[in-house]
């Protein structure tokens, strides 16, 4: 199956290339020349360098420059994943300062921004998109983090942050363009993507960008499948109004690999590729199917208003058999269980912007509102060896560690049976103001109504109902000294409801509680050393408050406390140091604390999947316009994989590593290029992410990829 879809993609890039070989030309392009990058997003002008974006709308929903936000925001480019062959948000948030990832059970996106970890966070051309599954890179233009918590812009959750993706839309500029990819890589990895864009006239559109992939892995049995199709249509009504539709369909199929177990407080010691249970038994796949509509219209007098809708529908299954404890005496305990989930989202969003003045006084005034309802029905069984009840599975040698015994999957007393109903409506305000010609203000207030209807269906059925009124201000200040220096101080605030960010966290218990909050305090400069090269530094404090513990003296009932304090300093980079060398990279210093003392983990202790110190760079530096090469390093510090606790047993300490990866870039002509990545050039031993204590994955081996792009 691997050589078929390698074959096909091959024999599709061939094809192209007859049909178009009597029209190549050899490229005369220089290194500093944007047609060299071949992005298609320098054709809408969002993007000024391969690895520097200078606008975007995450941080404010307005068009803004980065410069004019305040707060820290890290943009992956299209041509920054591409170089780096990085098709995985795990992979790519290495390169964004105060983000990491956490293993995720080995079936979904799982990124801790500033101490926060998340599953839930993720947004796609800014509207939500928030179910547990892997997501690709097939069908964006660009990733962006926008850390620390914003209410005021994406409502509920983000504690730490949220990630966008932000996707390749029909071009409107009368020109077609065609693009194939193939990869083929260590481990028989073959990867095909194609990118089409269809002028049908001056004022419309067809865009079709689409995937398949066929890998396996460095670990033993561990495979993965997906496709992805993603049409969309962009229609020029009239020079004022712009209609976008979209539709998606996305399918991940692989095993979940929950990595290996830990032995006296560290990884154990064993081969990388040791699977700990049951590989033929850790199914999970992912389907997901979303149409998502925009209207955009610009009135005579400049005011802009866009209204976006997405349906979106997720069917989501994972089962997996893994080591559930330490290594002891030379043995390890297996578990089992699995989980389906269904959602259905549909989410509208309504925006109008202003931009006004008031005497000297200039003001970019946005208004909206948004509205939500989330539709979830989700059930867990417990891994059992008999047919009824739940049954240990026991366990298995640390030198054999594949279980092969008898697998039942019950119900037990804990197990999620439920279904739920989550809606929201939010309005929303915010001000920009330009109050002097070297400062500017941003305020703004958010108000959601968010309620959810939950059924626990665990053996008597109970119907509980939660509602928060949430209020989330945000306050920054930007004071320009000259105008490619920003300074900035800003205040933000998120709250994350009872029912989660999965929505299925609500009980009798905690039903009635207050959300989580959490305030982000920061300060920080941007500094654009010229048009090609941008430079950010931010130093943050991000609140966690209203946690729920158990009390203390009734164990039957919860109480609120201070969570946790995260402080860090961020500084980042991106741009060109000269016509032939482009960079992108950060360095992170962070440190968490908890604020409680909680029964069982003191108040001070050091919080998990956190590193003190990581820091990260790739260099692209091009010879001329047709030999380049890539330079990567990643350091992280060590971290502990779960919230120490006062008990005996230590938790678990992955340790710091330094990992270099490079790429080799051949331009036949301009429409033809080639490239070889290798990863972890010196084959260092380290532990890429953990889950908890005993769900550690190891890192990658020595690995190759070789693609070939073709572009008419």
């Amino acid at each position: 199956m691997h050589h078929k879809s390698l074959s096909a993609g091959i024999a599709l890039l061939g094809t192209f290339l007859s049909l178009h070989s009597a029209g190549f030309a050899q490229s005369t392009a220089q290194p500093g020349d944007q047609s060299v990058v071949l992005d298609p997003v320098e054709v809408k002008g969002t993007q000024s360098e391969p690895y520097q974006v200078k606008r975007a709308t995450i941080g404010t929903r307005t068009d803004t420059a980065l410069i004019d936000t305040p707060q820290s925001i890290s943009v992956l480019t299209e041509s920054l994943l591409d170089d780096t062959a990085t098709t995985s948000i795990g992979d790519a948030v290495r390169y964004v300062p105060g983000v990491g990832t956490a293993q995720g059970e080995g079936n979904r996106d799982t990124v801790v921004l500033r101490g926060n970890s998340s599953t839930g966070d993720y947004f796609v051309d800014g509207l939500r998109d928030d179910v547990q599954y892997y997501r690709d890179f097939y069908n964006i233009e660009r990733l962006e983090a926008l850390k620390g918590p914003n209410g005021m812009i994406f409502g509920r959750g983000g504690p730490g942050g949220v990630i966008n993706r932000v996707t390749k839309q029909a071009v409107l500029d009368g020109k077609s363009f065609y693009e194939v990819s193939a990869l083929a890589g260590s481990w028989d990895q073959y990867r095909s993507t194609i990118d089409f864009n269809q002028s049908l006239s001056t004022t419309v559109a067809l865009r079709l960008t689409a995937l398949y992939e066929e890998s396996d892995s460095f670990r033993d049995d561990v495979d993965l499948r997906r496709q992805g199709i993603n049409p969309t249509l962009g229609w020029a009504l009239s020079e004022q109004t712009t209609l976008r539709i979209g539709f998606e369909y996305f399918n991940d199929e692989r095993v979940a690999d929950r990595g290996i177990p830990s032995f006296q407080g560290e990884p154990l010691e064993t081969d990388e590729s040791t699977f700990f249970g049951d590989p033929d038994r850790s199914p999970t796949h992912s389907y997901m199917r979303a149409v998502t509509a925009s209207l955009d219209h610009k009135f005579v007098n400049g005011t802009t208003l866009r209204n976006a809708t997405r349906y979106a529908s997720y069917d989501k299954f994972y089962q997996n058999v893994f080591a559930n404890g330490a290594v002891t005496a030379g043995t390890v305990a297996i578990g089992a269980y699995n989980n389906a989930t269904d959602r259905e989202n549909i989410l509208n969003q309504t925006d109008v912007v202003f931009d006004f003045d008031t005497g000297p006084i200039e003001h970019k005034l946005l208004t909206g509102v948004e509205l939500g309802r989330q539709e979830t029905d989700n059930l867990r069984l417990t891994g059992s060896s008999t047919p009824v009840g739940i049954t240990s599975l026991g366990s298995v040698p640390v030198s054999n560690p594949r279980y092969t015994g008898p697998l039942f999957f019950n119900a037990s007393t804990t197990d999620a049976n439920n279904y739920s109903v989550a809606e929201n409506i939010a309005v929303y305000i915010q001000d920009q103001i330009q109050l002097l010609p070297k400062l500017q203000l941003i305020a703004g207030l958010r108000y959601d109504h968010f309620e959810v209807d939950f059924d626990d269906r665990r053996l008597i059925s109970t119907d509980l109902k939660s509602n928060d009124d949430l209020l989330s201000p945000r306050v920054g200040l930007i004071y320009k000294p000259v105008e490619n220096l920003a300074l900035y101080a800003s205040y933000t605030l998120s709250y994350v409801p009872r029912a989660g960010e999965q929505l299925a966290s609500l009980s009798a218990t905690n039903a009635a509680l207050d959300p989580e909050e959490f305030e982000n305090f920061e300060i920080g400069a941007k500094w654009d050393v010229n048009p090609r090269l941008s430079l950010t530094a931010a130093a943050y404090q991000l609140d966690r408050s209203n946690q729920a513990i158990t009390n203390p003296i009734d164990p039957t009932t919860l109480i609120l406390v201070d969570g946790q304090r995260v402080k860090g300093i961020e500084l980042g980079a991106s741009g060109r140091i000269t016509d032939e060398w482009s960079i992108t990279g950060g360095y992170a210093h962070q440190n968490g604390e908890t604020r409680t003392d909680s029964g069982t983990t003191p108040a001070g202790t050091r919080i998990q999947q956190l590193p003190r110190n990581t820091f990260s760079l790739w260099n692209r530096y091009d010879f001329n316009s047709t030999w380049g090469v890539g330079l990567g390093v990643i350091y992280r510090d060590e971290i502990f994989a779960a919230l120490p606790t006062a008990t005996p047993i230590p938790a678990t300490t992955l340790p710091s590593f330094v990992r270099f990866d490079a790429a080799l870039f051949y331009r036949f002509n301009d429409h033809l290029r080639a490239q070889l990545n290798i990863e972890n050039i010196f084959e260092k031993d380290y532990y890429a992410s953990a889950h908890n204590n005993n769900n550690i994955s190891p890192g990658s081996p020595l690995a190759f990829r070789l693609g070939v792009t073709a572009r008419f």
